[in-house]
């Protein structure tokens, strides 16, 4: 139950169960979705970088979700939230950051501002930037594109820097912004151009035995809380780098 693996249906409402002494009543189906896999599995904290009571903004590191399954949500941004923060509240992801990618994501705590933020997001009103290193050098420094290739029949649009270029790993880093969000938009858009990110173990060469450098280093937006624009950056403590790359290339 604490991994969020039962589920309670009554009439025509299913929702997680977490409390073992909820009376039951009768016509009530209670559902467990048992791996042990998924309940065994483990991952590193997220760190808190802000706390506004109505959302947080969260560093998510790689290999945690955004949100769960059915099988569980033990792993997730979303639960960690729930049960860290203080005073207790519940959790709403408004948006996707994948489980591979690190960095910052907005978790809502209430109904409203759970909405708002979702519709920032839909609508473009969310500045969002990543540090991305690919495998290539993509240019020199200062270089810009921009990648509007179609993604499953929908537009996409992604604009990049060249940061820096690293000849010793054959590899580049790149400030990455999105104006749409569709699944795996940089990532496919970067491999589809021969600059697959380095760890992405989906659509890259396989050739680096590391996590995906890919990293949401900044959101910029106007709080639904405050009326104020606010902006959130994660700190200088984790540049993005790759195993013998000498030294970290510098902030962005």
């Amino acid at each position: 139950m604490d991994c969020g693996a039962v589920w309670l249906t009554r009439g025509k409402k299913t929702q997680r169960l977490r409390r073992a002494k909820r009376n039951l009543q009768k016509g009530d189906q209670l559902h467990v979705y048992y791996d042990s896999a998924v309940l065994s599995e483990a991952v590193p904290a997220p760190e808190l970088i802000a706390d506004v009571g109505e959302y947080s903004v969260w560093d998510k590191p790689s290999r945690m979700l955004a949100q769960g399954s059915k099988w569980g949500d033990h792993c997730t941004v979303a639960r960690y939230a729930e049960k860290a923060l203080a005073p207790e509240r519940n959790a709403f992801p408004v948006h996707r950051l994948d489980r591979a990618a690190s960095g910052l994501i907005l978790i809502a705590h209430s109904k409203r501002v759970a909405a708002e933020l979702s519709l920032k997001f839909r609508e473009r009103q969310m500045s969002k930037s990543y540090w991305v290193r690919v495998e290539g050098q993509a240019g020199r420094p200062g270089t810009e594109m921009t990648i509007t290739d179609e993604l499953d029949g929908k537009a996409a649009k992604t604009f990049l820097r060249v940061s820096s270029v690293d000849s010793t790993t054959d590899t580049s880093l790149l400030d990455v912004q999105i104006e749409s969000g569709r699944k795996h938009q940089i990532r496919r858009h970067l491999a589809e151009r021969g600059y697959p990110v380095v760890g992405d173990r989906l659509y890259g060469t396989g050739r680096f035995e590391v996590d995906l450098c890919l990293r949401a280093y900044c959101l910029s937006f106007l709080c639904p809380v405050s009326g104020e624009t606010v902006s959130y950056r994660v700190d200088e403590r984790d540049p993005l780098c790759v195993e013998n790359a000498g030294d970290p290339p510098s902030r962005l």
